[in-house]
Parts: C-alpha cells; structure tokens; sequence
C-alpha cells in the first residue's frame, strides 16, 4: 500500500494536471528529501488512478537521455514515464492550447517493440533486435510545475512531464537505417528552431530503451511486446504559443506535423 504522502503526491499532480494550472514543486511543497524510489512510485500510483479511469497506455517514454541533462539535473541514468490513450493526436491533427499549460515540443524518434524486452543486462543491439519498426513523433510535454521549475525526483513523479504525443504515419524497419545518424529539423511557422541527430540520445536511440528495460528488470518488470516506446529528444524543446504550426522533418522518416488551436 502507498503511504499517506505517496498519495498526498500522485493527488497533487492529478488535479495539476486535470485543473490545467500550475504548481508549485513537490519537494518545496510535500516533501523536500524525495528520494527517486518514493518518485517513482508516486507516478506508479498517478499511473494506476489513469488505468482505473478506463485510459490505457500506449507504452514508455524515455527522459533526461543526453549526457548534458545529466550534468544538470545532477543524475548518472534517464528517467521514464508513460504515454496513455488519451495523449495522442493525429499527425496534421490540432493540439487544444487551453488543454494544456505551458506546451513545449520537442522531436523523437519512437520504437515499436516487436517482442518482449527482459534485463538485465540488454544492449541497444538487442533492443534493435526486438524491434519491428521505428516512426518519427513529435512530443508535447507539459509540467505541471510553476515555470518548468522542477528537481529530477519532482518530474520522476510527475510522469516526466508527459502529456500530448503526435506519431508520424511512416513505419520503417530499424535494419534500414544508422539511427543515430539519423537528423531531424523541429520547425515553427516554417521557421527551423531546432535541429539534432538520433545520437543526441546516448550516442544511440536504441541505448535509451536498453536502459529502461535493464530499469525496469530492478523491478522485475519488462518492456512488452506492442509497446512503442518515445526513445528521448533529438532536439531541444520549444515553448509553443496558440496558432503555431509545428513540423519536425527526419531522415528517411518524413514529417510530422500539427497545429496549435485554442
């Protein structure tokens, strides 16, 4: 059973979330020694009270995948959360700004887990092995904390800021490509903003899901055949305004787009 403040938290963050307003950092408000266990199952109890609701999840998303964000956020490994059901939009589809509170996008590349992943242990060769395709996405993440001001154990537990994904329509098969050469331009209004490769993510997108599975088998846990999986940002991520229109375009991958509504 969670404890009192475990629950005190995955509240906090839900109404944040659901009130589209928000909040001031768990760790200045709740409990400032949160260490990355009680995180963690903060979101595992913010993540069952979606399943409970009837939302379904898509798979895992990867966070804090560059060496740079590391040397920041004062951590030695990423951090995951979950993508659900009800994030998603289509490609060229519209993204609701009053949905949200303050949207930042930024470009991924996703896999599409063919077989069932198990660590320890798991290498990228072995994550790419187990894949049936890769297709590019835009994701939207949203913390719910007052001006993106969060430590790493505060966005552990807020889902790693997940809120709206946008998948692409082109599914290739990860043989095909060197997908850490693989570069993506993240567009506004046609304007390029930012700009990466797949080695952005630990040299390697393949990395950042071998990471989550040998995670994940801590707690004897395993990636699941059907996933599809956000591997971590190619670029930086961009605050989005109401009538933007966002295109990420990749390598062999195509575009991915959507608008920004009211």
């Amino acid at each position: 059973m969670a404890s009192e403040i475990i629950r005190q938290i995955a509240d906090y963050l839900i109404a944040a979330e659901v009130d589209k307003r928000e909040v001031v950092k768990v760790t200045s408000k709740i409990k400032p020694d949160l260490t990355v266990e009680e995180a963690y199952e903060a979101q595992e109890l913010l993540v069952q009270k979606k399943l409970d609701e009837g939302k379904r999840i898509v798979g895992p998303k990867m966070g804090l995948t560059s060496k740079a964000k590391w040397d920041q956020m004062g951590v030695s490994e990423p951090i995951y959360g979950y993508i659900f059901d009800y994030m998603l939009i289509d490609n060229g589809g519209a993204l609701p700004y009053s949905e949200l509170i303050h949207p930042k996008v930024e470009a991924e590349i996703a896999f599409v887990i063919g077989e069932d992943i198990e660590g320890p242990g798991i290498t990228g060769a072995q994550v790419l092995a187990k894949t049936e395709y890769v297709l590019p996405a835009l994701e939207i993440i949203d913390s719910r904390y007052e001006n993106f001001n969060f430590t790493h154990t505060d966005v552990i537990a807020d889902n790693t800021s997940a809120s709206r994904v946008v998948f692409g329509n082109t599914l290739k098969k990860p043989s095909e490509f060197d997908l850490e050469l693989v570069g993506s331009t993240l567009s506004i209004n046609g304007k390029i903003r930012e700009l990466g490769t797949g080695a952005a993510v630990l040299g390697h997108p393949a990395n950042a899901i071998a990471v989550l599975a040998n995670v994940l088998a801590r707690k004897g846990e395993r990636i699941l055949k059907g996933d599809i999986i956000l591997s971590g940002a190619i670029t930086s991520a961009v605050l989005l305004n109401v009538g933007d229109f966002v295109s990420a375009k990749f390598d062999g991958l195509g575009e991915v787009t959507f608008t920004v509504t009211e």
